[in-house]
């Protein structure tokens, strides 16, 4: 077993019986994805990121109960990711990233926003530079009344891998957390941060998102109307 194994081991061994520790979920997973991802990445690499990705979640997950599930999650679109960068899978649309602290409010909002514009024209990934356990409710409240329901997403920490995949990286107040690559489009967002704040002032955060997320949607796919 890898380093990463072990050191999930270790840390697992403080608060869990035996009998509940994860590997044998995340063995799982990472040969179902290995399966998926034959020919791309090595079975090794595939069960590394998906180690990796339960590891990194953890470190600010409150409750585990769902968490090699949340990693499986995770990996995947890493190596979607990995594999878009690499020139391994064709992009068929446009790729945008957003970024908040949390990715927890802003970045989830809008990556959410975003998919519902764009009807598949495009596709959105949020990222955390520093991610907190989960999505804070009067977010999803407040999106909840435009019918979009986050109750299935989760923060997730920001990895080079989903950088280098994106067209556009947004960010929303993170500031020199996120890196630099060339040929790339960076927009800079100042957002008022939601965590905390009344619903009349989340429902004005998530308009202002609104409105600059379909701007963006029209430079990214015109329309020919």
């Amino acid at each position: 077993m890898s380093d990463v194994n072990e050191e999930l081991r270790t840390h697992d061994r403080r608060d869990q019986p035996e009998l509940l520790m994860p590997e044998a979920v995340l063995s799982r997973t990472a040969a179902d994805l290995a399966s998926k991802y034959a020919g791309v990445f090595s079975p090794q690499t595939v069960e590394r990121y998906v180690f990796e990705s339960y590891t990194a979640l953890r470190l600010h997950a409150k409750v585990h109960t769902h968490l090699p599930t949340l990693a499986g999650r995770f990996a995947a679109d890493r190596l979607t990711a990995l594999a878009q960068s690499q020139g391994a899978v064709p992009k068929t649309v446009p790729e945008v990233l957003f970024i908040c602290v949390h990715n927890s409010g802003r970045s989830q909002m809008a990556a959410a926003l975003l998919a519902h514009h764009g009807l598949g024209r495009v596709h959105s990934r949020s990222a955390g530079s520093a991610p907190i356990d989960a999505i804070a409710p009067i977010v999803i409240e407040a999106m909840g009344e435009f019918g979009i329901d986050l109750g299935s997403e989760f923060p997730k920490p920001l990895t080079d891998d989903v950088v280098a995949a994106a067209d556009v990286v947004v960010s929303m107040g993170c500031g020199e957390a996120c890196p630099v690559y060339p040929g790339k489009r960076y927009l800079d967002w100042t957002l008022d941060d939601p965590d905390g704040q009344p619903i009349e002032d989340v429902r004005r955060i998530r308009d202002d998102i609104d409105s600059r997320v379909r701007e963006l949607l029209g430079q990214l796919v015109p329309t020919t109307d």
